[in-house]
């Protein structure tokens, strides 16, 4: 057995070891997983290169950001541990985006349309194309989370019901072209009284050029022909791996459905319904049955669907399997157009792209657990928890946007309890630290604890969520995105529900979503759900000592 970072493979037979190019040369399973890890470590320093040069806390100490390798055709080639949302939604839409823009050296292009590939308008993403002796080779891109896009609320995540009012709309446009800076571009997204928001902009274009120059290193090392056929095999490799993983879920179809609290709009209970069948060593996904897109900013476009059903998958299989194009293969997708999760233009879907993203995980999970019980954890928390507020300037004092999510608790399985106050699935943040916080803004943190007693009961308890406390020292617009305040996170093999989220202004609930101004002096409590328990046992609460 050969292990290296990225890859295992099994020596046996010679066709097990070796990985043919397309001028004949044989590549063995060292050079294959040396080319896997020197892609990975490209988004790896694109990442470090990003956090270290952005200003907001949202980038810089929440990580809310991704980075990517593609190849000339859009197709995913490698990627960081960043957020599964970003990525998943850039492998299922970029080649759509590279079909349709002209690309030169030197260029980059910043998009932020959800219809066009991209998550929700807040995620901005800078792709810039690699050229070696003028042809072109691969793309660098990142995406990252602004907290200003252009909304009439502070921190561009409203309760909307247009995507026109949740900010400005970006197609494909270069903001670089063959090397030079396109300033009207540049100084409409980064406007100049919003500095962080300029070295965020700043931040992406300087992770993107390093991770350029890394990239053409490596096409230089390896030269156009060698580099094309090696991702070739990295994606044979990849899809070996999905199938295999398929391959071990018994044949069938299994069901799932579940539901969004409400849309913020007036409509409750949505439905998401999907039927895995699986066949061999393929699978179909099919949404069919689902709601269909409402008023309310919930809607998912499909690049997220595909997003959190890949994301789904991903943790059947194993360690080693390379994040690429051909690991997604065998994973087919159906869902209703115009469907809550397959949503049309103008639809509204700021939290489509946090809150159903998770609600499309716990889904994909039910209906794993029906097929493989012993591997399907309990659901976590099922929420983000968006808390996005701010102020406009005002004479001297500067205007201020903030965005943050908010841990909780995590599904217990058979393997163990589930972990408490972590951020999970679609999600794969960091808290925002109290020191950051209270640095930054005119807020001041009450309360910072886990939620004891919040997970679901069972042989293996549910984690347990988090009670977070803001004080407001300044008038502040608030907007809260929130789900699971009404359907607990669900248990597995008899296992208990975990508790439900709660959100209070001054200590009376307000409700999962919402938009209000907050006085100096008012108190926003916000309590996250904590995950389902696993099997059928009584939980002993844990005490809290003093």
């Amino acid at each position: 057995m050969l292990k290296c970072r990225g890859l295992e493979l099994s020596y046996g037979r010679a066709d097990q070891a070796t990985f043919a190019t397309e001028k004949g040369k044989l590549m063995n399973a060292v050079e294959l997983g040396v080319f896997a890890n020197r892609l990975s470590a490209v988004c790896d320093e694109m990442g470090a290169v990003l956090k270290r040069s952005a200003f907001s806390p949202n980038i810089k100490d929440r990580l809310d950001f991704s980075c990517a390798v593609f190849s000339k055709a859009g197709e995913l080639a490698a990627q960081a541990a960043h957020i599964p949302v970003h990525l998943g939604s850039m492998a299922y839409a970029m080649q759509q985006i590279v079909e349709s823009v002209q690309w030169l050296p030197g260029d980059m292009v910043v998009v932020n349309d959800p219809f066009l590939g991209g998550t929700h308008l807040p995620d901005v993403t800078i792709i810039t194309p690699v050229f070696i002796n003028n042809q072109l080779a691969a793309f660098v891109a990142n995406r990252a989370h602004h907290a200003n896009i252009g909304a009439a609320t502070p921190g561009s995540m409203p309760v909307s019901s247009r995507l026109e009012e949740e900010g400005e709309v970006i197609p494909p446009t270069k903001i670089y072209q063959q090397g030079n800076l396109v300033k009207p571009v540049f100084s409409r997204l980064a406007k100049s009284d919003q500095v962080e928001q300029a070295g965020d902009f700043y931040a992406q274009i300087s992770a993107c050029q390093l991770g350029s120059e890394r990239l053409m290193a490596l096409l230089s090392h390896y030269g156009l022909d060698t580099f094309d056929s090696l991702l070739q095999s990295l994606n044979d490799y990849g899809e070996r791996l999905a199938r295999q993983t398929i391959q071990q879920i018994p044949d069938g179809t299994y069901c799932f459905d579940d539901v969004m609290d409400d849309d913020g709009q007036g409509n409750s209970d949505i439905v998401i319904n999907m039927s895995l069948h699986i066949r061999g060593d393929s699978v179909q996904v099919d949404f069919t049955g689902t709601a269909q897109q409402v008023a309310g900013n919930i809607n998912c476009p499909l690049s997220v669907t595909a997003a959190a059903v890949y994301y789904g998958f991903r943790c059947l299989m194993p360690d080693v399997t390379p994040a690429c194009a051909g690991s997604f293969k065998p994973i087919q997708l159906q869902a209703p157009l115009g469907s809550l999760v397959n949503a049309q233009r103008p639809a509204a879907v700021a939290a489509g792209n946090v809150e159903t993203s998770s609600r499309i995980v716990d889904v994909v999970l039910g209906a794993l657990a029906k097929a493989i019980p012993e591997r399907i954890p309990a659901a976590s928390q099922g929420t983000m928890n968006n808390i996005a507020m701010g102020w406009p300037a005002e004479g001297s004092r500067p205007g201020w946007d903030y965005y943050e999510t908010i841990a909780g608790g995590m599904g217990a399985s058979q393997a163990g309890p589930g972990l408490t106050a972590v951020h999970s699935h679609m999600t794969n943040t960091l808290n925002t630290p109290v020191e950051s916080l209270e640095m930054h803004y005119p807020l001041r943190i009450k309360r910072y604890a886990i939620r004891y007693g919040s997970g679901g009961q069972g042989k293996n308890p549910g984690g347990d969520g988090v009670v977070r406390e803001f004080e407001f020292l300044q008038p502040t617009q608030v907007t809260l995105l929130t789900e699971r305040r009404v359907n607990e996170p669900w248990g597995v093999a008899a296992g208990g529900n975990g508790m439900a989220g709660l959100n209070g202004l001054n200590y009376r609930d307000i409700g999962g979503k919402c938009s209000f101004i907050a006085k100096p002096g008012d108190v926003l409590t916000i309590n996250t759900p904590g995950g389902g328990g696993y099997g059928n046992g009584v939980r002993i609460p844990q005490v809290l000592r003093t």
